[in-house]
């Protein structure tokens, strides 16, 4: 895999070329990046005019995406889903619950496509050049189309952009720029990881 394609957990934990190693370690990272996810979804401002609160949650897919890349990143975030399905407290305010159930499920859903795209994007290069506003952009994007969609059936007629759109557009851009921070600043290190062939 050359240097270009690798995404930022490539670089710090190199494949070992071992397949039982690289599976344990590509396990690794999905279970501690779900446990990211899991604590960023408890950094929760309720909001008393919407059942959706804003969560880290949303900060937390883009830099998975953009650490792990697109298979990983989207089985990280399946994994949250099901997690959280079956009962175990990782959703927001330590909840759980069967997605389609939850005014915010739809968004939980959009997770998953959501770090796909950021993940793919990110093994092109984007996650370390000036367009990795976009990419968060894209992946933010997958988020709100199935979390509205959801939404609706939850909001009065009509309400959904008011109670699931409009109040997270300021928080979700300072999110956005935070993770297209972190991201370059994080490649800036990254080759001092790398050793030199």
């Amino acid at each position: 895999m050359r240097a270009s394609t690798l995404t930022l957990a490539d670089a710090v934990f190199p494949r070992s070329g071992v397949l039982q190693q690289d599976l344990l370690r590509d396990l690794g990272l999905v279970l501690g990046f779900t446990i990211l996810m899991t604590l960023l979804a408890q950094v929760r401002v309720p909001l008393p005019f919407t059942p959706v609160p804003i969560t880290g949650q949303t900060l937390g897919v883009l830099l998975t995406g953009a650490a792990l890349g697109s298979r990983r990143g989207a089985a990280t975030m399946a994994l949250y889903l099901i997690l959280g399905g079956v009962g175990a407290p990782v959703f927001a305010g330590w909840g759980s619950g069967l997605v389609w159930t939850l005014a915010s499920g739809g968004y939980i859903i959009g997770f998953i496509p959501a770090a796909f795209i950021v993940g793919w994007l990110a093994e092109r290069g984007w996650d370390r050049r000036p367009w990795v506003l976009a990419a968060m952009l894209l992946g933010n994007a997958a988020i709100y189309v199935p979390g509205l969609l959801q939404l609706a059936y939850f909001v009065p007629e009509g309400k959904v952009l008011e109670f699931g759109l409009w109040p997270f557009i300021p928080g979700d851009l300072v999110k956005l720029y935070l993770a297209s921070l972190l991201l370059p600043v994080a490649w800036s290190v990254v080759p001092r990881l790398i050793p030199r062939k």
